[in-house]
């Protein structure tokens, strides 16, 4: 360019764009659209008001610039607060979220656009930002620190694409009870600090405490209600210890395919966390209902009844890897940390670790020896076996009979390159007994056999490895074994207190052993740690009450399944139950619709057909099976 062509000039700018525009495009582009251009004048609207001017609008971005970077900052929280409150009235997966980048740089002007790297930092420091949040330049905050009345969580300094030296970033808290959430842990950090100072310190200390001590009460009242409310509209009780959901990390890469890599690390942290006694963690099958959903964490918190949100992200390219991670708390929407690792690939043990350990920390959970240390030893240094364990573990999730024996490759590979790598060992007895299960080996005999060795090979391996130990107790049950089954899945709930799959599992052997109520009780705990549990646990539930004569919560738990299933022999299984069951609650109208409903769904259906598949199973007493197709008779 031609020096009479350009200008240069200070400038405050702003970039700003959609999160998840794609997929909002992707699922309704009229909708999307129509909500665009509502927003784009909300930006117009506050730019104009704020003596800025709009100098690009491509596709879902906008770059504005201001003579004042009060000004940028300013309007930038009223948009973000007008936005936010159309947001409400939009439902979930329609809200249109936007992050704001600002920076204070020096920029080259041509025909009225902007150039140069004080725009390439303000577009970083919007992808920095929070959805819905705002993202600023050390320059920036210290232009306005004395002038308006935020407040700002410094992110360190980042390292963006394109810009030699690091950045130095801030996020604005913009939400209810950022502010007084700081001021909380600052107090926390103080108080950590107070026992190393000296006693010249501590009279600085207290001089300046003293005046902030009403301004510290008041903001502690103000999360003291905020936590009132959330427990008053949580759909369950807060537990009694620290509770966390972990969330599906996204997957950032922009490859699909890499879907199992960041799944994957979200299930390894949920794996750790739940094996500490401390802890309350959302089962995996819960948690990741929310994925790729925009949800507000506060939401999340309410309908699953816990206090804290642990989200993140993972963008996997080449042999590295950058990881973030953000531990929120629920009550408020503030944030107790957000940090960011950018590592090789043969360092994703250490930031896991880092991770789970940063939680502890937050949250003020004391481990000792016995728990915590063994919590975190390796289990395979090899990243290839972690990879293959992986991509294991999301085939073996989607239940179905190709993926399945993908996945006894892949376990196979992981083992052959760790073989005393005990998660895919264990997790290869449970790909065989699938294959036993649901008939889809062709030697079910020889699945079965299979799933066994590779269960002993399990713990083995690790002792300490609640998946073999709960596919054990199932064997032990099959084998008429019900007290040493029952002893083996105490010890794996032992081991795994969090986990909703061994309780589950160890509920199923309580049936087994005709012990209903242990069934119950152990079920209703499983499924506090699963809200959204699968329609096996509801099939238990079902079962374990019907046994202890709540045949109206058993016929309530039977729904459940029915609506669920589509078919298969959980199901056939709850429509009996519910026929059972309405017999037994005097509905007859019911049970009749129930036994049509029934022979809709199942042509073929006979009651000795129902009693054979019944008996495959290792009840320690049948006496149940025989009333209810006695029951089944008497409807015809």
């Amino acid at each position: 360019m031609a020096s009479s062509d350009v200008q240069r000039k200070l400038t405050a700018i702003m970039c700003a764009d959609v999160v998840g525009y794609s997929r909002l495009m992707g699922e309704n582009e009229k909708a999307t659209l129509r909500t665009l251009t509502e927003y784009r004048q909300v930006f117009a609207g506050y730019i104009e008001k704020f003596r800025g001017r709009i100098v690009n609008a491509p596709g879902d971005s906008i770059l504005a610039e201001f003579v004042s970077v009060v000004d940028a900052v300013e309007g930038a929280a009223e948009i973000q607060r007008e936005l936010a409150e159309r947001n409400a009235e939009i439902v979930d997966d329609r809200k249109m979220l936007f992050r704001i980048g600002i920076n204070l740089g020096d920029v080259l002007v041509k025909d009225g656009d902007i150039y140069g790297d004080g725009v390439n930092i303000a577009a970083r420091l919007e992808s920095l930002a929070e959805p819905g949040g705002i993202c600023i330049a050390r320059a920036v905050y210290d232009q306005v620190k004395q002038k308006l009345k935020i407040h700002v969580e410094y992110m360190g300094e980042q390292q963006v694409k394109n810009i030699a030296e690091p950045v130095r970033a801030y996020q604005v808290l913009t939400k209810p009870g950022d502010a007084a959430h700081r001021v909380v842990k600052a107090k926390r950090i103080v108080g950590r600090a107070w026992r190393n100072a000296a006693l010249a310190v501590a009279a600085v200390v207290v001089l300046v405490g003293g005046g902030l001590l009403g301004w510290n009460y008041y903001q502690q009242s103000l999360s003291a209600a905020a936590l009132a409310a959330f427990e008053k509209e949580a759909a369950f009780p807060l537990p009694d210890r620290p509770s966390i959901a972990v969330l599906a990390f996204d997957n950032m890469s922009g490859d699909p395919e890499q879907e199992y890599f960041s799944d994957g690390l979200s299930e390894d942290i949920i794996t750790k966390l739940a094996s500490l006694s401390p802890l309350f963690v959302i089962a995996r099958n819960s948690s990741f209902r929310y994925k790729g959903k925009q949800v507000d964490v506060r939401q999340i918190g309410r309908e699953l009844g816990v206090r804290y949100v642990l989200e993140g992200s993972v963008r996997k390219s080449g042999e590295r890897v950058r990881i973030t991670a953000q531990l929120i708390d629920a009550a408020t929407g503030e944030h107790l940390f957000a940090k960011r690792y950018d590592r090789e690939l043969k360092d994703i043990f250490a930031v896991q670790d880092e991770i789970a350990y940063q939680v502890l920390a937050e949250l003020d959970i004391k481990i000792g020896r016995g728990e915590g240390t063994s919590l975190f030893l390796r289990q395979t240094n090899n990243f290839e076996a972690f990879d293959a364990y992986l991509r294991c573990l999301q085939l073996y999730f989607e239940f179905q009979k190709g993926a399945n024996f993908k996945a006894e490759e892949l376990c196979l590979k992981a083992i052959e390159l760790d073989p005393d790598y005990a998660l895919p060992i264990a997790l290869l007895g449970w790909v065989y007994m699938s294959n036993y299960w649901f008939g889809w080996a062709p030697d079910p005999n020889k699945a079965r056999l299979l799933a066994e060795k590779w269960t002993q090979r399990a713990i083995e391996a690790d002792r300490n490895q609640g998946a073999g130990l709960l596919l054990s107790a199932r064997f032990q049950s099959e084998k008429g074994n019900h007290d040493q089954a029952i002893a083996i899945g105490r010890r794996a709930m032992k081991l795994r207190p969090s986990d909703s799959t061994a309780m589950g599992s160890v509920a199923w052997t309580y049936l087994m052993a005709d012990q209903p109520q242990h069934a119950l009780e152990t079920i209703h705990m499983g499924m506090r740690l699963a809200p959204y549990p699968s329609a096996w646990f509801h099939l238990v539930a079902g079962m374990a009450n019907a046994w202890t004569g709540r045949h109206e919560a058993a016929v309530s738990e039977y729904k459940k399944v029915v609506a669920k299933l589509k078919g298969g022999s959980f199901r056939t299984s709850a429509m009996v139950g519910l026929i059972v069951g309405y017999v037994n609650l005097g509905e007859e109208n019911q049970a009749k619709a129930a036994v049509e409903k029934l022979i809709k769904a199942k042509p073929g259906f006979t009651i000795s057909g129902y009693v054979r598949t019944e008996k495959v199973l290792p009840y320690k007493d049948f006496d149940w099976l025989e009333e209810d197709a006695e029951i089944l008779r008497k409807m015809g």
